[in-house]
């Protein structure tokens, strides 16, 4: 398939040939939501030259009130989009500015600065994302049900049955994935009852991460149009295992990728290269600080935990930890030459996730930092006695706590950068504490249940 268009003119092309009608100039908030304008095409130099403008205050956490001058949308020509239930429109994923300057509230910029880094010092970060979605509907009572009432075996993952039902849905949404040129390469029920993942290949960090903002908005507008809710909550029922979003990483040059060795070469078996055993030592060294960014809601903190769901596991990480093909790891090496970091998960603005791991990662080479000795025993079943003499940490287990250590990591507090009201990072910690605050205010049935009658 052709490349990515470079510029609008190579866009207006793909616009004409196409008959594309309409495109969307996209971008996100903090939260990862995207916001949009509907441009004819008609006017599609005007978005190339003015941009596309918004009233910030009104979209969400990026750093304005009602009083701050427009947000001016500019396209990426690379990130043309067509949407693939809707032929006739496209999205154009967008960088912001304000008065004719970059935004540094806006997250797809704040990537972008840190990869400018990373390839300053010779560095191509390349990602591959496995997002997982529940398909959900509304009961008589507006309660929220499986979209699939017949899926219910207590140990559903790759279950055939439930995956034929879903059939019609999820081969729209794969060959939807394979036509964008993403190549879908398997399709799962994942391990709770209602639950799918689709994966697609790894491109570079900004690639990866303006196609994981589609994903979502694709898959949610084609279920919605099905009469059912798709969501990427990372834990949407107490009793089921929740939504990931796991990040395989790699750092490459010139087409090499530089984490990579033959596992006999490699005196930990496992096949990564010294950068590699390096960059995974920045990941142990501020994962309790990067996982605010990667597991960034109150509920996030549901998912992360080492208590047993319908199926036996949570299937995620609780412990500060790295190892070859084992589940119960942070970070595990599933192949040689890439490092999946399992705390990401699905309510993750993907910038800032990518944001996070390529500062920790650089930051662990350009110290020399050795991760230790990979992990290979199930962490789920260690005492904590043994996991202290093991020298395994915890990672913070809610978003208040993650919120501390990230306010520490001067690291991360580089990578955000700065703004006209000082660091990302401080604005960031502040947004994120207003939204533990309001969950902490909510009195929830448990509490009711279990104290209104207790004393």
């Amino acid at each position: 398939m052709p490349g990515p268009p470079q510029n609008a003119d190579d866009v207006g092309r793909i616009v004409a040939d196409a008959g594309i009608e309409f495109l969307f100039a996209q971008f996100v908030d903090m939260h990862g939501k995207p916001s949009a304008k509907l441009v004819p095409a008609g006017h599609l130099g005007d978005l190339f030259e003015e941009g596309a403008g918004f009233a910030g205050f009104a979209a969400g956490d990026i750093g304005q009130g009602p009083d701050s001058p427009d947000l001016i949308a500019i396209p990426d020509p690379r990130s043309l989009t067509i949407l693939p239930w809707r032929k006739n429109v496209a999205r154009l994923a967008c960088d912001v500015t304000v008065e004719g300057e970059p935004w540094p509230y806006c997250p797809r910029t704040i990537l972008r600065s840190a990869l400018d880094q990373a390839a300053a010092s010779g560095f191509e970060l390349k990602v591959g994302a496995e997002l997982e979605y529940f398909l959900l509907k509304r009961g008589a009572g507006g309660e929220l049900e499986l979209a699939d009432a017949l899926d219910t075996l207590e140990q559903p993952c790759y279950d055939m049955r439930a995956l034929t039902r879903g059939l019609d849905f999820v081969m729209e949404v794969s060959k939807a994935v394979t036509g964008l040129g993403w190549d879908n390469y398997a399709t799962d029920h994942e391990d709770a009852n209602g639950q799918f993942e689709q994966n697609f290949s790894f491109a570079d960090a900004l690639t990866t991460c303006d196609r994981a903002v589609f994903f979502r908005y694709m898959v949610e507008s084609m279920a919605q149009e099905r009469g059912m809710i798709a969501t990427f909550m990372p834990k949407p029922f107490a009793k089921l295992t929740g939504n990931g979003c796991h990040f395989h990483v790699s750092l490459w040059r010139d087409g090499e990728n530089l984490f990579e060795r033959e596992p006999s070469e490699d005196p930990r078996g496992l096949g990564l290269s010294d950068l590699a055993y390096q960059f995974l030592g920045g990941l142990k060294a501020h994962a309790k600080a990067y996982i605010a960014l990667t597991a960034p809601t109150v509920n996030s903190y549901k998912r992360l935990a080492v208590g047993a769901p319908a199926s036996g596991a949570t299937w995620a990480p609780a412990y500060v930890s790295y190892g070859y093909n084992n589940r119960t790891q942070m970070l595990r090496i599933p192949a040689p030459g890439r490092i999946e970091d399992r705390t990401v998960d699905g309510s993750c603005n993907p910038y800032l996730a990518a944001t996070a791991m390529i500062a920790a990662g650089l930051d662990g080479i350009e110290r020399g930092l050795d991760p230790g000795e990979p992990n290979s025993v199930n962490l789920y079943t260690l005492s904590d006695e043994e996991r202290d003499a093991a020298g395994v940490e915890l990672l913070p287990g809610n978003l208040l706590d993650a919120t501390r250590e990230l306010e520490r990591c001067e690291v991360l507090r580089s990578a955000l950068g700065r703004t006209p009201d000082g660091d990302y990072l401080d604005y960031y910690v502040k947004v994120k504490r207003r939204e533990v605050q309001a969950a902490h205010e909510q009195i929830t049935p448990w509490e009711l249940d279990r104290y209104l009658q207790l004393f």
